[in-house]
């Protein structure tokens, strides 16, 4: 693979503009694609094979007029101080605020509160249930705004009226200021690493291209594959920290080649074939963790998870061969302007040595002083008993708050305090009961024959008995009579555990009732959704866990020629994403620094945060696994004892892994700043992830474990030998097949520093 990626990055060094202009091109064809595509469709939500989800496809089958996937608004009317609800004159009000709402644009039909039965034992408060024709995302400012004139009208006459439902969810905008603010810091830890502002222009040129592609292909095939506007949330996300960090590493490669006294094209070729090698199996784990969201079944992940693939597949694509074009309109201008000087200065005095005028030692006054990865490698294999307590209880402290995970789906009962929805949440609640924001919806099926009616008077009256039901409303039967809905209140609220033990048992008591009135029953409705989408969450961890790990260790294998060090990676994944969801639950559950982070209302943690996290952040740690220890495996090869092995990979790599952690960190931070709760867990989540995971796994306990483990480290069996194919990452075949004139004499000069290093450290390798 090496020598291949070469061949490619010379190639690509001398047809740059070819290049250059192939990617461009690509960006400005997909980019008026995209322009001229249909809209995406609407966000949809669906799990199929689940009670609930087949409960509601019935629903929307067999009551149409019903709108079973329209947007719906509950408008809760409370009478002033000592006055009733039931009063001539409230009646009145709230007559003419039914009838405003009826006339909204996209009203499908409102609920009459006093015909519904919708009012308050105490006659104080009542509510009235609009449905709309369309989905949320579909509804227009202009419908949005009748229903806010309609409220307003209502409030000026001294009512209180909130609402709530999907119908007031402010839209929520992805992207735009998060991306310009991960961008930004981005810019400046590239500047403060390369000095050279060209250098650290080329990792955000091509990131942005490469989203720019993605982003823009999800937006033109949208209509065509179902992919809605909030698909490329994640892979816009994602593929700008990778693009970013991608390029990073092959530019800092290209730099040092350069700075080793190679020509810029040969520079350009090696660091495709060694960089590049590690950037090719860091994206393919990234890959294989995002596209394994499929196992889960859940269409929303899936698309989700396929498009940040995709969108990771093109930025490797553009690392490979994009960045040595750029690189070839650089050339040695990618150099700070101190090390352009030091270049010239060891040409010429090259020139002078070559001449006799060389005073003898000149050559190696330059760059003795060891940087801070060496000096950090050294302390570590000093102290690896030491360094690895620390970080491993250090992780497990934090991970703590975790035993404590609690997962849902945030509803109005989570939203700020502030917020309509919020108070119109503590309104039914404090008027109608606590599961009154949660109602189950009970449909009976008799399968095509009428006898609907009975089957769901017999059902209803069963399920009033059980334990938990504070009511159940009359049934309500479809023209054909083969179909019923029953409302089933809850005592609890819907985020009790109480109510998820409710369905539970209605579902085990549905057995029975359809045995004794030969239907079909199930049990659906927004409380029976969340219940749903949590267990299927569930059961999928475990094989999506396997998957993902099994896949990504068998790359490891293939990358590291070793067992153990791609244990030791899938372990230390495991305490960093245990670390994060502790950070998670004590920021967004217990509310700890929630001002600081922005969390409104601390609340459970949403159910696919788990699993969210252990596919993006495994392929994002094992980047860092592969960029750094790749390096550590080339030196090894190369005849490196296992110590000194770790002290090279810190040396060439340590800086340049702790910049991509840093601006990977600022992109997933910039999130924060959203207003939509996923995606602010999501960024919070990721950030902190990400940080566990490169400066305390992988800066700490890796190289602490390498070194107790010393030349076991890189055993692989004979046998395991032979079986896995040779993919040359560290690029030894490629290194053997270069003609002796591409090894400048600088490499004398590294070699003699790095036998200083190998007897400083004698005493560690025991």
């Amino acid at each position: 693979m090496a020598t291949f990626l070469y061949k490619l990055g010379r190639l690509s060094f001398r047809r740059r503009r070819y290049v250059a202009l192939l990617w461009v091109l690509l960006l400005g064809g997909i980019g008026y694609a995209s322009s001229a595509a249909p809209a995406p469709p609407a966000d949809s939500f669906s799990m199929p094979g689940t009670d609930s989800q087949k409960a509601f496809d019935l629903l929307d089958e067999r009551f149409p007029a019903a709108s079973a996937e329209g947007a719906t608004a509950r408008v809760v009317i409370r009478a002033p101080e000592g006055e009733k609800i039931t009063d001539p004159a409230a009646k009145a009000e709230v007559n003419q605020l039914v009838a405003a709402l009826g006339k909204g644009p996209q009203v499908a039909g409102v609920a009459d509160p006093y015909k519904a039965n919708a009012v308050s034992k105490d006659g104080t408060t009542a509510y009235a249930s609009v449905t709309y024709k369309v989905i949320s995302t579909e509804l227009t400012d202009k419908t949005r705004d009748a229903l806010t004139d309609a409220t307003d009208t209502t409030r000026a006459e001294g009512f209180t009226v909130e609402t709530g439902g999907d119908a007031v969810q402010a839209e929520q905008e992805m992207g735009g200021s998060a991306e310009l603010i991960g961008i930004a810091v981005s810019a400046v830890v590239l500047v403060i690493t390369f000095g050279s502002l060209i250098a650290a222009g080329l990792p955000l040129l091509t990131a942005i291209i490469g989203v720019g592609i993605g982003v823009s292909g999800i937006a033109a095939l949208g209509s065509v594959l179902n992919l809605s506007g909030t698909t490329s949330t994640l892979a816009m996300m994602i593929g700008l920290a990778v693009g970013i960090d991608y390029a990073l590493f092959i530019v800092s490669r290209y730099r040092a080649e350069i700075a080793e006294g190679r020509e810029p094209e040969e520079a350009a070729g090696r660091a495709t074939g060694t960089a590049g090698s590690a950037v090719v199996f860091a994206g393919l784990t990234v890959i294989v963790a995002l596209a394994g969201l499929s196992v889960v079944n859940i269409p929303m992940l899936t698309k989700m998870g396929l498009a940040a693939a995709a969108t990771v597949a093109i930025a490797v694509l553009i690392a490979l061969t994009m960045i040595p074009a750029l690189l070839g309109f650089a050339g040695k201008r990618a150099l700070r302007r101190k090390d352009r000087k030091n270049l010239k200065r060891r040409a010429d005095s090259k020139d002078s040595k070559d001449s006799g005028l060389t005073k003898p030692g000149a050559t190696h006054a330059q760059n003795t002083k060891p940087n801070l990865g060496t000096r950090w490698a050294r302390l570590v294999l000093r102290r690896p008993v030491t360094v690895l307590l620390i970080g491993v209880l250090g992780l497990g402290a934090v991970a703590i708050p975790a035993t404590s995970l609690e997962l849902g789906l945030p509803d109005e009962g989570t939203s700020a305090p502030d917020t309509t929805q919020r108070k119109a949440y503590d309104l039914l609640s404090e008027s109608f009961g606590a599961g009154f924001n949660g109602p189950l919806m009970v449909t009976v099926d008799t399968g095509g024959t009428k006898g609907a009616a009975a089957a769901a008077e017999t059902v209803g009256t069963s399920l009033a008995k059980v334990d938990g039901v504070a009511a159940v409303t009359p049934a309500s039967v479809n023209p054909a009579g083969d179909t019923a809905i029953i409302t089933v209140v809850p005592t609890t609220g819907p985020s009790d555990h109480k109510t998820e033990e409710l369905v539970k048992t209605i579902r085990l008591k549905a057995s029975g009732l359809e045995a004794d009135t030969k239907s079909d029953v199930l049990v659906t409705g927004q409380t029976a959704m969340t219940i749903d989408f949590s267990q299927t969450l569930d059961d999928a961890l475990l094989p999506y866990l396997g998957l993902v790990v099994g896949l990504a260790f068998l790359l490891l294998m293939l990358v590291f020629r070793s067992v153990l060090v791609p244990l030791k990676a899938a372990l230390g994944f495991l305490l960093s994403v245990a670390a994060a969801l502790g950070a998670v639950v004590a920021v967004f559950q217990w509310g700890w620094l929630a001002d600081i982070v922005g969390v409104d209302q601390p609340g459970p943690i949403m159910s696919m945060m788990p699993i969210f996290m252990i596919g993006v952040v495994f392929g994002l740690a094992m980047d860092y696994e592969v960029f750094l220890v790749t390096r550590m495996r080339e030196a090894y090869v190369h005849g490196a004892r296992p110590a000194e092995a770790v002290v090279t990979g810190f040396k060439h790599g340590g800086r340049v892994v702790g910049a991509a952690a840093v601006i990977m960190i600022s992109v997933f931070s910039g999130f924060i700043m959203e207003n939509d709760d996923m995606i602010k867990m999501m960024g919070f989540g990721l950030a902190i992830a990400v940080f566990f995971d490169a400066f305390v796994v992988r800066m700490a306990i890796v190289p602490a474990v390498l070194a107790l483990l010393g030349k076991s480290a890189w055993w692989l069996p004979r046998w395991l030998d032979k079986l896995l194919p040779n993919m040359d990452v560290e690029g030894e075949k490629l290194h053997k097949t270069l003609t002796p004139s591409s090894s400048p004499a600088a490499e004398d000069e590294d070699e003699d520093r790095d036998n200083d290093e190998d007897r400083e450290l004698e005493p560690v390798r025991g």
